[in-house]
């Protein structure tokens, strides 16, 4: 079959291999899956990359967690009614060396969940790590409807999901974005308002929107930039949920302020969810597929003998939105 991989981390143009690998053969409790489209994240390049002192955990990494396709075969203790199958694909990559940028993939059956008829299999690799995450960030500690909240960075995979899925449970959604173009993503996946982050009357404007009422839940793309603001517009027993800080990772929390006004801080590392809230993230998602479709964000798409660029572009920041790569000619 023919796949991307990379033997030692760097730079996408100097490690990412394209070629011929054996096609697997699915284990017990494994599908194989013709892989229809691999779905890039942050996190694949940061792992080929060796961000912040990741290392490389296997000697050869096919990457990417995300993807979509067809069941071609299943191993033992799958129900053979599977074969054939619309599916979703998540954490292909997650704790083993073999994900979605290649023709085929075999994942443990519970990671290969079936497309609404409604939803593309273009739409399919996006899913994964953006739903996820998005979910247990929203959801774990909140019943969203006739909630008023704040998602940062709504021209981001994640918050333009985190935007559709928010509304579809009966919020009222504020986002923030960086730009002309992220505000415009931002209002076609849902948002009623949006407002750009980097104004200095950024925590006005909020409570402009909000007549003064402070906010239920936000949920966060750069927590230690972002800890001042939310501060002064999340209400007492509030919500700040968190997925990322990268342009600050070290941050410096106001805690007594924190305390007295009873907040809770909880962070989404999406690959380590509890297996309650995957399962019913997942249910989540079938019925927001299936109830009102999951609005399209892929911003470019690539074959699979351009992963590298895909991994360049991805890492320049230019791309709004989704980036997925065809893995069939």
């Amino acid at each position: 079959m023919k796949a991307i991989w990379y033997e030692k981390q760097g730079d996408a143009s100097e490690v990412l291999i394209f070629g011929e690998m054996d096609k697997p053969v699915p284990q017990n409790d494994e599908v194989l899956v013709k892989v229809s489209f691999s779905g890039l994240n942050p996190s694949d390049t940061k792992r080929r990359s060796g961000f912040r002192g990741q290392k490389q955990a296997f000697p050869k990494i096919i990457p990417h967690s995300d993807g979509s396709g067809i069941i071609e075969a299943v191993g033992s203790n799958v129900n053979k009614n599977r074969v054939g199958e619309r599916v979703w694909l998540y954490s292909a990559q997650w704790q083993r060396p073999f994900g979605t940028a290649a023709d085929f993939v075999c994942v443990p059956s519970s990671l290969a969940i079936a497309l609404a008829d409604t939803t593309s299999l273009e739409i399919g690799a996006t899913i994964g790590i953006p739903a996820l995450t998005a979910y247990a960030g929203l959801f774990k500690y909140s019943n969203l409807n006739g909630a008023t909240i704040l998602i940062t960075g709504g021209g981001g995979s994640v918050g333009n999901c985190a935007i559709q899925m928010a509304k579809y449970a009966g919020a009222h959604v504020i986002s923030s974005v960086s730009g002309p173009e992220k505000m415009t993503a931002a209002l076609n996946a849902g948002a009623d308002n949006v407002l750009r982050y980097d104004t200095p009357h950024f925590v006005e404007d909020v409570l402009d929107i909000t007549a003064g009422r402070k906010l239920d839940l936000i949920f966060d793309v750069a927590f230690g930039h972002n800890i001042e603001a939310n501060l002064n517009i999340i209400k007492e027993h509030g919500i700040l949920s968190t997925y990322a800080s990268d342009n600050k990772s070290i941050a410096e929390i106001p805690f007594q302020k924190f305390l007295q006004m009873n907040l809770s801080i909880y962070s989404v590392f999406m690959y380590l969810l509890e297996d309650k809230m995957m399962q019913d993230a997942v249910q989540f998602i079938t019925n927001w597929q299936t109830d009102l479709g999951i609005k399209p964000f892929i911003a470019k798409q690539y074959h699979l003998s351009e992963t590298a660029l895909a991994h360049q572009d991805l890492e320049s920041g230019a791309i709004i939105g989704n980036i997925i790569i065809e893995c069939q000619d």
